[in-house]
């Protein structure tokens, strides 16, 4: 049977009379051992440092919408209301709407607009249609050709 005398001398000693601690005596360098020696310490000290955060893509459009009950809340008693006012560019159709109200907007979901016509009121886009634009386009060339 091995002597114990070297490691009963040490007992309370970080090196054991070996030095200084290296990059291999201390379990790596950084975050190594993140996800195996050192998980219980990354979740106590570092709970963000693991998982996915992803990105966010520079060409995204971010919509601001509105539900069709907060608006019936939102309208009070008012017989038009007008969304991009109050910061609002989207109507979505969530919810059972009964008002007879004009509604402003952006852009309508195809539940939305089929409800509120079906409750009695009006769904007006706010934003001009591509069809529309082209047909002033094609208005305007022929105005300059008759000069």
């Amino acid at each position: 049977m091995a002597r114990m005398t070297k490691h009963r001398k040490n007992r309370g000693s970080r090196t054991h009379g070996k030095g200084q601690i290296q990059p291999g005596g201390r379990g790596g360098k950084g975050h190594s051992g993140s996800k195996k020696h050192r998980k219980s310490w990354y979740t106590k000290h570092k709970r963000d440092h693991l998982g996915k955060r992803g990105f966010i893509h520079r060409n995204a459009i971010e919509v601001k919408a509105i539900n069709l009950r907060d608006i019936e809340k939102l309208a009070g008693d008012k017989k038009e209301i007008v969304l991009s006012e109050l910061g609002y560019d989207k109507v979505l159709g969530s919810g059972t709407f009964t008002r007879k109200i004009t509604i402003k907007a952006g852009s309508f979901s195809r539940i939305a607009k089929e409800k509120i016509e079906k409750a009695g009121g009006k769904a007006i886009d706010l934003t001009e249609p591509k069809a529309a634009k082209k047909e002033t386009i094609k208005e305007n060339e022929t105005a300059g050709d008759n000069e």
